[in-house]
């Protein structure tokens, strides 16, 4: 039988070091290098080995612990650091507890290759380092090497500042049952019910590095607070820093990363005091539900969560139960600001309700998150088991603590089907700010097709606080389908303002499948429907205010019901709109408002280089209800045109209308009337007050300033020129000037100068006499009569004599006598 390991990743490069170096056994044993003993069967006893300083070194030829088993490190209380390493090229198979004594760092060198069991627990002190690594290596150059045992180690009792990776260094494997997360939209994390899987104890590091690291339901944790670090690294040196927690990683060294997969609901869990933890690999995922969390619960700040991933990061939701998505978070339940989430990526992709989230649960702030993607970011989808839980990045706020900001950058970003990026207050704080630069797209499109909700970006309040502002930049801004940008208020908060700058175009359209929410770009205090305002608790009227919209781009379209809006439905004040473009393109109810539903109408000013079409029952308004005065509309555009049913409105109830200036070259269509018709209207009224003016002002070429009135009686020109002479063949008419005359008849009279020669021609010339010319009298022709074969055998043509009276040739006098 042919046995192959292609294709099964870490778990096959395992069984393939297992066979090639000899069965796995549950055993520790000693290689007889540096004095170790090992005492005990499944319950083995570690003693002596090499003490240097407050080091102490021990050499192992295999080091397995069966099912609930054990290895004990029986060393003094004053030893700092523990270094064991394995040299005999078998997998280390870790299904029991490891302990140690005092507060000793223990560090477990295997590069064969190491299996963490699903009852692997931990016992120590301090922090714990498993490595697939060839060798640790320390400050003065000395190396303690685990592929090399023959040669005598240099021992030392200086720190570790490195672990050496080399080619033939294998994968870490952590099994286990899962976690057990629950938690509400928006309600802390529930971490009561999580098995402990390997633990360490408060202030400490857990480090797992290796040349591919694989978890499947594994779980890694600290106890109250440290830092967790796992890489995967093929070729190079990991440096480690000294920090208050233990240490961290620094992979600027390495040459080569590989892989780390969290799968099946497996964890990293740095909840407590000053939690931090780092991921640093090649392609990183995690899928069935899998997490990476931090709850703070102290006063002193997190160090947050760094994920640095060289080609990808994927977050795949758990499709399976109701339980959290795959999910890197951060929740603050602490008095001391929460830490934040820093990825750097090739590419990044959230689906199936993935999430990225930092939420604030007490009057402390913080939980920013940063995403530098060189490629593409995809946010798609929802859980299929839980609709309501969408795939997204997004900061909250629950309390009085401002929620943490969100800024991305990017090649292109894409929301799809309920996909988002947000950041939303439900409390008296803030929410944060929104920043997504993109160097050549921004796609929003769709929406959630079990509840409807759009794929948004966006700053939102749920409540007393406020919204912040969105700041877009991009070269292609995309929103169809139903999406949504922009920034809203649902309750007593204000929305925040929206900055669009694309350097290319902004298009807008369409609706989303099964809804009747067109695609938009939004600040606005939106009414929501009574089902969503029960399941938040809302008001059934918003009182907040709408922000203000800026877009600024060379051409925006808006077609298919899509819309842009400054609007209020509740009593307070609609922001202002402004859109500096080339062109904008209105077509099939495509529209530019600004309205409230009893405060005063929002301000839209258009500035445009080229021109504004409106086509298809499109429009432009700036209308107030209730009390509320009609909003102002300011247009500059060269060109102007409307046709089919299109608007251009500043109406008002109660209020008085408002006021519309255009300033245009043209425009076609479009007339001022006293009311709304069926035909292309300007109108600025009010049902019940005083109307709103209506200036427009014609700049440019006054097409009729250069025209002269003709005379009513002019002179038939069929009596002013001489009829040709029929007989005559050789008539012209030649016209010559100097300018004056257009080259075609479409264009004004021009200065235009003909060519003119200033040399002086006099030497051109030359004399010559003057000889009489002898007048010729023209040849008669003779018509042919016969024709004869000449002596060279050709043909010539013979005619008689004719002695015929030649006629004088016919002049126009002569013709006219006849």
């Amino acid at each position: 039988m042919k046995l192959t390991f292609a294709g099964l990743g870490l778990t096959g490069a395992i069984l393939m070091s297992a066979l090639c170096y000899g069965d796995v056994q549950a055993q520790v044993t000693p290689d007889g290098t540096l004095n170790t003993s090992v005492t005990g069967n499944n319950h083995y006893t570690i003693t002596n080995g090499t003490h240097v300083g407050n080091n102490l070194f021990h050499s192992f030829s295999q080091f397995s612990i069966p099912t609930d088993g054990s290895a004990s490190f029986e060393n003094a209380t004053d030893i700092q650091n523990i270094f064991s390493r394995v040299t005999g090229r078998q997998v280390s198979n870790i299904d029991g507890e490891i302990s140690a004594k005092g507060n000793a760092n223990l560090f477990l060198l295997n590069p064969a290759g190491i299996i963490f069991g699903k009852n692997a627990s931990l016992n120590i002190g301090g922090s714990f380092v498993a490595t697939t690594a060839n060798s640790i290596t320390f400050a003065e150059g000395s190396e303690f090497s685990a592929v090399d045992p023959a040669t005598k180690p240099l021992l030392t009792m200086n720190v570790p500042i490195g672990l050496q990776m080399g080619q033939n260094s294998q994968g870490i494997t952590v099994e286990g049952l899962g976690h057990r997360i629950t938690s509400g939209v928006f309600t802390p994390l529930d971490r009561t019910q999580n098995p402990t899987g390997l633990q360490v104890k408060t202030g400490n590091t857990l480090a797992l590095i290796a040349n591919e690291v694989n978890f499947s339901g594994g779980i890694i944790s600290t106890n109250g607070g440290g830092h967790l670090e796992v890489g995967s690294v093929s070729e190079g040196q990991i440096k480690l820093k000294p920090t208050i927690t233990g240490w961290d990683g620094d992979y600027s060294a390495v040459q080569k990363f590989n892989d780390i997969h969290l799968a099946n609901q497996s964890l990293l869990d740095a909840s407590g005091s000053n939690g931090s933890i780092q991921l640093q690999g090649r392609n990183i995922n995690l899928s069935n539900g899998s997490a990476i969390v931090i709850q703070n619960f102290g006063a002193t700040v997190s160090e947050g969560i760094k994920i640095k991933a060289m080609e990808s990061l994927n977050l795949i939701g758990n499709v399976t139960d109701a339980s959290i998505g795959s999910a890197i978070q951060i929740d603050n339940l602490g008095t001391a600001q929460a830490g934040n989430i820093t990825i750097s990526a090739g590419q990044l992709s959230i689906q199936n309700g993935g999430l990225i989230s930092t939420r604030m649960f007490t009057q402390a702030s913080g939980g920013n998150i940063t995403a530098n993607v060189a490629g593409s970011i995809d946010i798609s989808g929802f859980a299929p088991s839980n609709p309501i839980r969408l795939s997204s990045i997004s900061t909250t706020t629950v309390n009085s603590a401002n929620a943490g900001n969100v800024t991305v950058s990017t090649d292109n970003l894409r929301l799809l089907n309920g996909g988002g990026l947000s950041s939303t207050t439900i409390g008296l704080g803030q929410a944060g700010t929104v920043q997504v630069n993109a160097a050549d797209l921004i796609e929003i499109a769709g929406n959630n097709s079990m509840i409807l909700s759009p794929s948004a970006l966006t700053s939102t309040t749920l409540g007393p606080g406020n919204a912040n502002n969105t700041f877009v930049n991009t070269s292609r801004l995309v929103v169809r389908d139903g999406g949504f940008l922009g920034s809203s208020t649902v309750a007593t908060g204000s929305s925040g303002s929206v900055i669009i700058n694309a350097s290319e175009f902004v298009d807008i359209k369409g609706k989303g499948a099964g809804s009747i929410t067109p695609s938009r770009i939004v600040s606005t205090a939106e009414t929501l429907d009574p089902i969503t305002q029960a399941f938040f608790g809302l008001p059934p009227i918003p009182t907040g205010d709408a922000g203000s919209l800026i877009i600024n781009t060379p051409s925006l379209i808006i077609t298919d019901g899509a819309y842009i809006t400054v609007r209020n439905d509740g009593p307070g004040i609609s922001g202002d709109l402004q859109i500096n473009a080339n062109s904008i393109f209105l077509d099939k109810q495509g529209n530019i408002t600004a309205s409230t539903a009893s405060g005063n109408g929002g301000d839209i000013k258009l500035n445009l280089q080229n021109y504004l079409l409106m086509r298809h029952n499109s429009l432009i308004s700036a209308t107030a209800g209730g009390n509320g005065n009609g909003g102002n509309i300011t247009i500059n555009s060269p060109t102007i045109i409307g046709l089919e049913n299109s608007d251009i409105t500043a109406n008002a109830v109660r209020g008085k209308g408002g006021n519309i200036n255009i300033t245009t070259q043209g425009i076609i269509g479009l007339e001022y009337r006293s009311q709304l018709t069926g035909e292309n209207n300007i109108t600025a009224t009010s049902e019940f007050g005083v109307n709103g003016t209506v200036e427009i002002n014609n700049i440019g070429v006054d097409p009729n300033s250069g025209l002269v009135e003709l005379p009513a009686n002019f002179t038939d020109s069929s009596q002013q020129i001489a009829s040709g002479c029929f007989a005559n063949t050789a008539s012209s008419f030649v016209a010559t000037g100097r300018g004056g005359v257009p080259q075609n008849p479409t264009e004004e009279l021009s200065s235009d100068r003909t060519w003119s020669d200033t040399r002086n021609i006099s030497a051109f010339y030359t004399t010559q006499p003057v000889k009489a010319q002898i007048s010729k009298s023209p040849e008669i022709l003779v018509q042919a009569t016969s024709w004869r074969r000449n002596a060279q055998g050709k043909i010539e043509l013979v005619a008689d004599k004719s002695s015929l009276q030649i006629q004088p040739a016919l002049t126009c006098a002569a013709t006219s006598q006849n």
